[in-house]
């Protein structure tokens, strides 16, 4: 079927045709994210969903939560609301040792009165639980762990995870239980961002996976790219019989389930599973720091039962962290983007979790400082995740005599100029901007994806262009000519013009941008979105006094006092004119004062409300200039409650916050 360009279909082809998008995109979606073998291109997949959104923009009526289109996250919330678990997410026991797992199924057949036979093993993965609950077919909510009695209500997020389906072939109520990961390319990416952004670095993927969960804004979990294996139903139409059961109708309605499990007849047999794993779990795209232990009769489990903390038909099997002993020779120090200089170690290569590593970061002065490493140490080393290579501890007894504390330079390592490090900071930095190792990793960030979208001029290039004195700062970008390129090698005519191309074509975007684009210390995406909606420009920015900046959404001291700083540099000024002399846009979009019969009024929802999800009802009270939160507080104006409120009732009243029904704030939209 041809595609019907969006403004122009009739709106009784409409349905029909944003029916058949849907499932297409979904279909693709699962061929792609669920069983790795893709049909079509990212273009005609892009293709698909961008019609699909001006299709959902021309008729609203049409757009529904469950839409491929709901992946990309919505507005940030101002907290999560809380859920009750129908069944306790509990914990599962741990075992170090297999005479530790032995000791545990010796118990379980103590409890059974008889001998246990069928298991089921499976890949632990070092994520976020997860439980996921479905109605008609459709997701309903999506839960944290919590402490295991109540979690977060985290649905936003989890409809930006692309394995999760949004809709499944099963309208009776289902819930799902499952864990949330971050695959090792997507936990290095967002670490490698994080330390370019001079903050602290996530230890392992499952700190990672939380830290995601809990964000804010949904738009930014989107970006992240998490993931997600599912393995166990605790609720259905008809339960099913066994472990390898569940796994089986999991993967039979499209969710993603880790295929790395076995079902085991013996002990003998899970154990060999163990050490068949211990070495191969090193070549997943995945981290896994043991197996799972599951009985796989469910009469069996349900005989079994659980003690307060974990149920005794499970059991964790972790393996041991892997590490290895190496010498330490020279540290060394990198400085980043925003001047951050970075200590790290290089020692004698040495084999870690099917890689040969050779050094790893120190993180900060400070760091370094309490773990005493010096030159010519021996030093314990392992991954973290199995992904960062880090020094765990120095073997003292092996130092060698004369061995000194390492001291950070007092100037910066690659342009000389002093270093400083401001109160109350552990960072030391070099706040020269024109030292050539910033300039490098500016212009690489400037040129990002998320920033200025240059495609092209990469971190290869842009040395390349430093080293050649053609790029001095992320103004003389703009500078750069289709001759200068075709100079360098490997540049022909048609690569030069295309770079230039995408360099003209930048100028255009939102100031927003390129106020992210800039470095400023504190300011991420969303930061920089806010500020230029709240003062419409850059000019009216860098103009602003701290007090003036404070008056922003979610711009506090520290912030406020890094963004005047920059902007008081003298260097950063005469940058800021140069790019207005090259044509950059220096406005932005405003932001609009809300309209509608709650404009400017706080709302907060709790219990089940009468023939509508609490999604939908969100989306029509955001309609109305309401802002929808998901606590009580002194500034809530209203609290919608429905059947089964929860603390936020008692709250609301404490509080003296009004507290309707949600018929009376339907009335309320009804008389706009």
């Amino acid at each position: 079927m041809a595609p019907v360009p969006p403004e122009s279909a009739p709106h009784d082809d409409a349905p029909r045709r944003i029916a058949a998008l849907r499932e297409q995109i979904r279909r693709h979606e699962r061929l792609y994210y669920a069983e790795g073998r893709p049909e079509i291109t990212d273009a005609e997949f892009d293709a698909l969903m961008r019609e699909l959104a001006a299709l959902e923009e021309v008729h609203p009526d049409l757009a529904t939560d469950d839409s491929p289109t709901r992946r990309v996250g919505g507005a940030p919330v101002d907290g999560f609301a809380t859920v009750v678990h129908a069944r306790p997410m509990l914990s599962l026991e741990n075992a170090y040792s297999w005479e530790e797992a032995e000791a545990w199924l010796a118990r379980a057949e103590r409890v059974l009165g008889r001998p246990v036979a069928g298991f089921v093993a499976e890949l632990k993965i070092d994520g976020l639980s997860l439980s996921l609950r479905y109605e008609g077919g459709r997701l309903r909510r999506g839960a944290t762990r919590g402490d295991g009695e109540r979690g977060d209500d985290v649905t936003a997020n989890v409809r930006t995870i692309r394995t999760i389906p949004l809709t499944i072939a099963e309208t009776a109520a289902l819930e799902v239980r499952g864990e949330v990961y971050y695959s090792k390319r997507a936990f290095q990416r967002v670490n490698v961002g994080r330390e370019a952004d001079g903050e602290p670095l996530f230890a392992n993927p499952r700190n990672a996976a939380a830290g995601t969960m809990r964000l804010l804004d949904s738009r930014e979990t989107a970006r992240r790219r998490l993931d997600a294996w599912l393995y166990g139903v605790v609720e259905a139409d008809v339960l099913p019989r066994a472990q390898s059961e569940a796994l089986e109708r999991l993967a039979a309605l499209g969710f993603p389930v880790n295929s790395h499990w076995r079902r085991c007849e013996t002990f003998a047999d899970v154990r060999a599973f163990v050490e068949e794993w211990r070495e191969k779990r090193h070549a997943l795209e995945f981290e896994t720091d043991g197996v799972v232990i599951k009985v796989d009769d469910r009469s069996t489990q349900e005989a079994l039962g659980a003690t307060a903390k974990s149920p005794r038909w499970a059991l964790a099997y972790k393996y041991p962290a892997e590490e290895a002993a190496t010498v330490v020779r020279e540290i060394r120090v990198n400085v980043g983007r925003t001047g951050v200089l970075t200590p790290f170690a290089e020692f004698d290569p040495v084999p870690l979790c099917g890689t040969t590593v050779r050094r790893a970061t120190l993180h900060n002065y400070e760091d370094l400082s309490r773990k005493d490493v010096r030159a010519g140490d021996t030093v314990i080393v392992e991954k973290a995740g199995d992904v960062i290579p880090k020094v765990v501890r120095v073997l003292a007894e092996k130092r060698p005599p004369g061995a000194e504390p390492f001291r950070m330079p007092e100037r910066c390592p690659v342009c000389g100029d002093p270093v400083v490090r401001e109160e109350g900071e552990v960072a030391v930095r070099c706040v020269n901007p024109a030292c050539p190792a910033v300039v490098r990793e500016a212009l690489t960030h400037f040129c990002g994806r998320r920033a200025m979208n240059i495609e092209g001029l990469g971190e290869r290039l842009a040395d390349q262009l430093v080293t050649a004195g053609l790029l001095s700062d992320v103004a003389s970008i703009y500078d750069l000519k289709a001759s200068d390129l075709r100079e360098l090698e490997r540049w022909g005519e048609k690569s030069a013009a295309n770079l230039i191309g995408e360099i003209e074509r930048s100028k255009n975007l939102d100031a927003s941008r390129l106020v992210y684009a800039l470095g400023i210390r504190h300011i991420g995406e969303k930061a920089a979105k806010t500020l230029v909606e709240h003062f419409g420009s850059i000019d009216a920015l860098a103009a602003a006094s701290e007090e003036d900046l404070q008056k922003a959404p979610d711009v506090g001291p520290s912030t406020a006092a890094a963004i005047r700083s920059w902007f008081a540099h003298p260097r950063h000024r005469e940058l800021i004119e140069k790019l207005r002399a090259h044509g950059v846009r220096f406005e932005g979009e405003r932001r609009r004062e809300p309209e509608g019969a709650l404009a400017g009024r706080r709302v907060v929802l709790t219990g089940v409300l009468p023939g509508i999800s609490r999604e939908e009802a969100a989306a029509r009270l955001e309609a109305a200039g309401a802002s929808v939160s998901g606590s009580v507080s002194k500034k809530t104006d209203y609290l919608v409650v429905g059947e089964s409120p929860g603390s936020k009732l008692d709250k609301a009243r404490s509080l003296g916050v009004r507290v309707v029904s949600w018929d009376e704030i339907r009335a309320m939209l009804e008389k706009e």
